[in-house]
């Protein structure tokens, strides 16, 4: 991908600093300099503010690119990322539904291991959102779409963003602790019982 380098030579050719380019898109610095050493792909409207301050259309903007892209959205990757989905998916529901078996049938041992499947699941999450991250699989189908003149259906929309790593944390945490909760209160009721 090139994009970094003709964010670089377009801003030096307009004398622009990191800084002001960053302040003309709503972005840090960082970012910016993510996006020159090519750490990180601007989004779709990030791309479009470029090519404006830097009066080129966006198809010249990032030519080459998007064969790239492309290709890297409908290869193996692709694949491997859904299987990593479906195993933190499945890591999930075990969380949901091990909880006060493992409680019951191993007491103190059980809660020991639950918390390890739970420690699994959380690493699952964060490789998915650095696998999602290194390859900017969001972003590269949200620009294919653009240049295609589509848009990505609300639902694809929702499911990249569900896709996030902090929502997928948050979601991990909180069934992890709704799962632990609710063991912990069947557990008392069954004693008093």
């Amino acid at each position: 991908m090139d994009v970094g380098t003709r964010i670089k030579k377009f801003r030096e050719r307009q004398n622009i600093s990191q800084d002001e380019l960053a302040l003309k898109i709503f972005v840090s610095r960082q970012t910016i300099s993510n996006w020159e050493t090519n750490k990180s792909y601007p989004d779709i409207k990030s791309l479009v503010m470029l090519s404006n301050i830097f009066n080129v259309s966006l198809d010249d903007f990032i030519k080459g690119d998007i064969v790239e892209m492309r290709k890297m959205v409908d290869d193996d990757k692709i694949k491997k990322f859904n299987v990593l989905s479906f195993i933190f998916f499945a890591e999930l529901l075990f969380l949901a539904i091990s909880a006060y078996p493992l409680s019951e049938i191993y007491g103190f041992i059980g809660i020991i291991i639950w918390i390890l499947f739970f420690i699994i699941t959380f690493v699952t999450a964060y490789f998915i959102e650095r696998f999602k991250k290194d390859n900017d699989i969001q972003t590269y189908k949200e620009i294919l779409a653009f240049i295609d003149g589509k848009q990505l259906s609300y639902e694809e929309l929702q499911q990249e963003k569900g896709k996030r790593m902090y929502q997928k944390i948050l979601y991990a945490f909180f069934a992890g602790v709704f799962s632990l909760i609710t063991s912990l209160l069947v557990i008392f009721i069954m004693n008093k019982i």
